[in-house]
């Protein structure tokens, strides 16, 4: 059983910034990858970043390319999110999920088999 547990989330002013982390256990081949999703009250749930676990690939979503990094300390199993120069627009329950293929990057909440319990962004004057 793959499990997922996330922190850093929190209360953050316009323009600072946040790392998020995803420890993921349970799961020994290197043949996966991980994606951020976040959700917004009254909003569909959108990927935000996608990292491969055995080659390092990334990909970002257009609105946080240039801010946001993903990374990945693989003696930890943990994945992180740099999230910089922040938005309001950012505010959302940020969840990261674990997918069983690492060929190319996807954001399709189906492909995803496990999910962690998800941590709050709030960025706010």
């Amino acid at each position: 059983q793959v499990h997922l547990v996330e922190s850093g989330g929190g209360l953050v002013q316009p323009g600072g910034s946040l790392k998020l982390s995803c420890e993921v256990s349970g799961f020994t081949s290197d043949y996966w990858s991980i994606a951020w999703f976040r959700q917004a009250p009254g909003k569909d749930r959108e990927g935000v970043s996608w990292i491969s676990r055995n080659d390092d690939r990334t990909y970002y979503a257009y609105d946080v390319k240039g801010r946001f990094t993903i990374s990945q300390d693989n003696a930890k199993n943990t994945v992180y999110l740099q999230m910089n120069n922040l938005k309001p627009e950012d505010t959302a329950i940020y969840t990261c999920a674990f997918r069983l293929r690492s060929v190319s990057w996807s954001f399709n909440p189906l492909e995803y088999s496990y999910w962690g319990q998800g941590t709050q962004v709030t960025v706010s004057s």
